[in-house]
């Protein structure tokens, strides 16, 4: 009698979620191999081809689809069980999995991610950094964290951290012979290192004036898509960068970097540690949420 794995039903829901084995394997913590494995063998012992494979592309046959929708629910189900299950633990276990950004992940990781860790040594946490804003429920995380003004509205919110500013900056040694800029339309004189989106336009660097929103598109020798290598450019002198204050806060203190600009960065929405209302979540999740409350409560005490 061939004995079924509910890993194997996860993986199936994954791929058929994900359209690819590569981006589900990264959704179930697997390798590529073993998750193509796995659903292989599963094939083999329902009799049927739950997958069209071809180099490019991966779709449910008929039979794939009439299981997906028939084992999701169930699945559903099952998982709600054993979060109940998993409530009553004394000691918390499992995965967290985490989406948000890279700059945000910076943020959080020392004070909510690393001291989780240190709490509770029996949970890992997957977080996973990207540029797009994603559906955190349908990928299958179990938190977000966003700034507070693209967190959904039907989710659960804790704001986190402390203010949050962009920061203009270069070297002192960039600014010898220049006339550091006094207004945002002054960079238009000056070179800037430029950062490209996921969505691959450039970013506009953001100002504000009198409650007004002042957008620049800047000018400079270099294109960027990650904010640490915009740090290294500047730091050697290349020209001016645009950051989230928290990114170069080091560097300005130590005076490394001169900050310009600065009356018009004024204060952003705070980052949001954001997640589904669940019934019975597991203890894992639970002192996670604690732990961003604590948080939360002394970022508002300091």
């Amino acid at each position: 009698m061939a004995t079924y794995r509910l890993t194997d039903f996860d993986a199936v829901l994954a791929i058929a979620r994900k359209g690819s084995f590569r981006a589900a394997a990264l959704d179930v913590g697997m390798s590529t191999s073993a998750l193509s494995s796995a659903v292989s063998k599963l094939e083999e012992q329902l009799g049927v081809r739950l997958f069209n494979r071809t180099t490019r592309s991966v779709s449910l046959t008929a039979a794939g689809e009439r299981f997906v929708d028939q084992v999701s629910p169930a699945l559903k189900d099952i998982h709600r069980a054993l979060d109940t299950v998993r409530s009553q633990q004394e000691t918390p276990t499992g995965i967290l999995r985490i989406n948000t950004f890279a700059t945000a992940g910076r943020e959080i990781l020392a004070p909510l991610v690393l001291e989780y860790l240190r709490r509770f040594p029996g949970v890992q946490v997957d977080l996973v950094t990207e540029g797009n804003l994603v559906d955190i429920v349908a990928n299958g995380f179990d938190f977000g964290v966003r700034s507070q003004n693209l967190v959904p509205t039907d989710m659960i919110a804790i704001p986190i951290g402390s203010a949050r500013r962009y920061a203009v900056v270069a070297t002192a040694a960039y600014f010898e012979g220049r006339e550091p800029p006094q207004v945002p339309s002054d960079l238009k004189g000056h070179a800037c290192i430029r950062t490209r989106l996921p969505n691959g336009a450039l970013f506009r660097w953001q100002f504000e004036a009198e409650g007004q929103p002042v957008h620049v598109d800047v000018e400079g020798p270099i294109t960027l898509d990650e904010a640490s290598l915009a740090r290294m450019a500047v730091l050697d002198g290349i020209g001016i960068g645009f950051f989230m204050e928290s990114d170069v806060r080091d560097d300005i203190e130590a005076g490394r970097l001169v900050r310009v600009l600065d009356a018009w960065t004024p204060s952003l929405a705070p980052l949001c540690l954001y997640y589904p209302s669940r019934r019975n979540p597991p203890a894992a999740f639970k002192v996670f949420v604690d732990l961003a409350r604590e948080l939360a409560r002394s970022s508002k005490a300091s």
